[in-house]
């Protein structure tokens, strides 16, 4: 009986074999490799923050905060960073949201104020500050349609601008830093190459003309030529090949090579490693994936027959608490 379940899991581990696995979140997970890069993100805010918060802030000695504050269900729609600094030897905390949906929200206000009460939150609870720090709140935003001002968290109480002046003091309100990346030209667009490359992806990438789309890539490419140790240059280029082959579904890693190999040679061999990477990156997810719905089939078959918990959990080397649970659906 063992040797049949086991026969049948195997066969079902082989059919699941795929050639590549979907990379989940490619927006987030570009965003924090480009500005999670402590060399990236100081040049970043030397070169975008408002020019009298530069003079004041230390971001030579700027650090990367490995804490999230972004809720699970928000996670397809939003990305953050935390930075920490100080501003005239006061703590002081940069708080950069990414917002990757293709429209503006105008609720962003008031997530940016969620996440820095959380943040004050766990200085209150885990530090034992008695005084709270300076949060700077930073949104890059990279839709189709431009964000408009006035999305602040005024805009949103109902009838504000019909109730007495003397109401007004009592009512919460800030700004917070608009990144508009659909409004930045490759003329304004400055700092290292990365810094540039990681604008010019996000603010393209999203493009439904593909030509327009190449011609980004073509840049990019250019670019990470430019960046001065050759193995960092190389590793940043892998990530944005990896964001472009996962974002966009109108590409093809052979269109890559071609549009690659007619700028570099050795950036279009580059690509061909990183394809052949990412083939057995998605042989071993699906492989993964197939090993655990074989466990989960196997364990259902060998259930209904009559085989004791025990005995399934061995075979299949699934958790005792998980059969229950199946045991419990095939009761139903």
């Amino acid at each position: 009986l063992i040797q049949k379940y086991t026969s049948n899991y195997d066969k079902i581990i082989k059919e699941k074999r795929v050639l590549m696995a979907d990379i989940v979140k490619p927006h987030d997970k570009f965003f924090k490799e480009t500005f999670g890069d402590i060399d990236t993100a100081k040049d970043f805010m030397k070169n975008y923050l408002p020019q009298e918060i530069v003079k004041s802030i230390d971001i030579e000695n700027l650090l990367v905060e490995k804490d999230s504050f972004i809720e699970k269900e928000l996670e397809e729609s939003f990305s953050d960073l935390l930075f920490k600094t100080t501003i005239r030897e006061t703590e002081t905390y940069l708080y950069l949201l990414f917002e990757h949906k293709s429209y503006p929200d105008k609720r962003a206000a008031l997530q940016l104020l969620k996440y820095m009460v959380k943040i004050w939150e766990q200085k209150v609870n885990k530090e034992k500050s008695e005084k709270l720090p300076v949060i700077l709140p930073m949104l890059v935003y990279h839709g189709k349609n431009t964000w408009k001002s006035g999305f602040t968290l005024s805009d949103l109480i109902e009838s504000l601008d019909t109730l007495p002046q003397t109401i007004n003091k009592y009512i919460p309100n800030y700004e917070y830093i608009l990144y508009d990346l659909s409004e930045f030209s490759n003329e304004v667009i400055k700092g290292s190459a990365q810094v540039q490359i990681g604008i010019k992806l996000l603010r393209d990438i999203l493009k439904e003309d593909t030509e327009g789309f190449l011609k980004s890539l073509k840049e990019a490419i250019l670019a990470v030529e430019e960046i001065e140790e050759q193995e960092k240059g190389i590793e940043y280029f892998e990530t944005c090949i990896r964001y472009i082959m996962s974002a966009r579904s109108d590409l093809d890693i052979d269109t890559v090579f071609t549009v690659a190999k007619q700028i570099s040679h050795e950036r279009s061999e580059i690509i061909m490693t990183i394809a052949e990477k990412l083939r057995e990156e998605g042989m071993q997810k699906g492989i993964e994936k197939g090993i655990e719905k074989g466990k989960i089939e196997t364990a259902k078959a060998a259930l209904k027959e009559g085989m004791t918990t025990e005995l399934v959990a061995k075979i299949t080397g699934l958790d005792i608490h998980a059969i229950d649970q199946l045991k419990k659906e095939i009761a139903h």
